[in-house]
This record gives C-alpha cells, sequence and structure tokens, in this order.
C-alpha cells in the first residue's frame, strides 16, 4: 500500500533520513519508535507530503505521491500536538474541516460518541485541557473513514479511561484492513495493538520486525523489553 524506496532527506548539511526502504501493508499496524531526533517525524512528513524527500520514491497504491495531493484523502492523520483557531468551538471545527473534505461518505463518529464531544460542542478550543484536544484530533483523524491512519504519539496527554477507548479503536480499525502507522514513547502502551515494530536511529532504519520475530528473536514477552535487551546487545558491540 505504501512503499518507501532509497528516501534520503537533508535540510542543509544534516542528513535527516539516509537510505531509508520500508513497505507497508493493509491491516498492518506498525510501531515507529526511536530515539527524539531519529526522523520519524520527517518520515512521516514525507508520507504527507509536507516534506520533499532529496531523493528517492514514494508510492501510494503503486503510485508516486510526488506533486501529488489527492491520495491524502485515504489518509486521516492525527498530530503529536494539534493546532486549532483559538476561539472556535468543538462543533465549529468538526463542522469546518467537514465542509473542507467535502467527502460524501458515511462519516466514522464513533470516538465523537465514545469521547462525548457532544457535550462540549459549544466549547472554544483555547479553554480545552491538552487531553481534551488530543481527543478532538483522535476524531478528526478517524471522522472520515480512511484507508491509512497516521498517529503521533496518540495516547500522550489522553486519561487511561480515552486511552483505552482510543486504543480499542485502533484494533477495530486494524481488523477492519485498515494500515496504521503510529510513533509512540510510551512503550506499554503497544502490546496489544501493534503487529510489526520499526526502530530509527540517526536517520535510518535499524530494524523492521514483526511482532512475533521481535519477541522471538529476544526471548521476552514484552516489546518495551525486547527492544532494551537489542539496545543493550548493540551497545556491548560497540564497547568491545
Amino acid at each position: 500500500m505504501i512503499e518507501i524506496k532509497n528516501i534520503h532527506k537533508k535540510f542543509g548539511k544534516l542528513e535527516v533520513l539516509n537510505n531509508i526502504n520500508l513497505s507497508f501493508k493493509k491491516g498492518e499496524c506498525i510501531a515507529l519508535i526511536g530515539p527524539n531526533g531519529c526522523g520519524k517525524t520527517t518520515l512521516i512528513k514525507s508520507i504527507l507530503g509536507m516534506v520533499i524527500p532529496s531523493k528517492g520514491t514514494i508510492l501510494f497504491n503503486e503510485r508516486s505521491i510526488l506533486k501529488k495531493y489527492k491520495y491524502r484523502g485515504q489518509i486521516g492523520y492525527m498530530p503529536q500536538i494539534g493546532r486549532y483557531p483559538d476561539y472556535m468551538t468543538v462543533g465549529q471545527i468538526i463542522e469546518m474541516i467537514k465542509k473542507i473534505r467535502n467527502s460524501d461518505q458515511a462519516l466514522d463518529e464513533d470516538l465523537v460518541k465514545a469521547f462525548e464531544l457532544e457535550k462540549i460542542y459549544d466549547k472554544q478550543m483555547r479553554t480545552l485541557s491538552g487531553g481534551t484536544t488530543q481527543k478532538v484530533s483522535a476524531t478528526l483523524a478517524f471522522l472520515f473513514n480512511p484507508d491509512v491512519l497516521i498517529l503521533d504519539e496518540p495516547t500522550a496527554g489522553l486519561d487511561p479511561l480515552a486511552s483505552e477507548i482510543l486504543k480499542e479503536k485502533i484494533i477495530k480499525e486494524k481488523d477492519k484492513g485498515k494500515l496504521i502507522l503510529i510513533t509512540s514513547h510510551l512503550l506499554s502502551e503497544l502490546d496489544d495493538m501493534i503487529t510489526e515494530i520499526i526502530f530509527m536511529q540517526d536517520g535510518k532504519v535499524y530494524f523492521h520486525k514483526t511482532i512475533e520475530d521481535l519477541l522471538q528473536s529476544t526471548n521476552e514477552q514484552k516489546i518495551s523489553k525486547a527492544i532494551a535487551k537489542i539496545l543493550k546487545n548493540q551497545s556491548n558491540e560497540q564497547n568491545n
């Protein structure tokens, strides 16, 4: 569904992405993880067409995304920090996005109901807590029933109940055959959701494994412990 071929990206002399090759298929829920500055956000923005790679190709359904925009209609994006006009209300934001998208397909309002956003439709965005703003961002990402969901730190700032609601929704959409990409620092949040994991470091893909392979190769039962073991082994090898 999405193929990333030989992607490089430089900002001046700084190489942020170095020969990235990845393939993402329908029905997968893939975690993109790594330390700050490893290139995760640049890679996501490249897929969304917000950053143009210095070299390489990104294909969406076997077609290059370069100078294209319509493919984005098949993607739901939840940013890590949503920015909205301060004096617009929750209801106005949702209605505005509906008009901008001008989509005639059935809307997915599961999260509107689950997060009980109808109760705060008349509240201005500037009055919302970070967690409630996250609920609005999540709702907008899923609203148009996209084939692909890109979720940047989706549970950050959410209370435990809201976090569980969102995780259940992610699993439900994955089971429908959608492709879901998640960036997260909270590895414990990922255990029940993801099928594959990509670890990036210094602008490169350090590994891309299925969860089954990751746990089996490290003889661990939790993703966080498996990754910690791999990184510890890497550190030991470099020091020897």
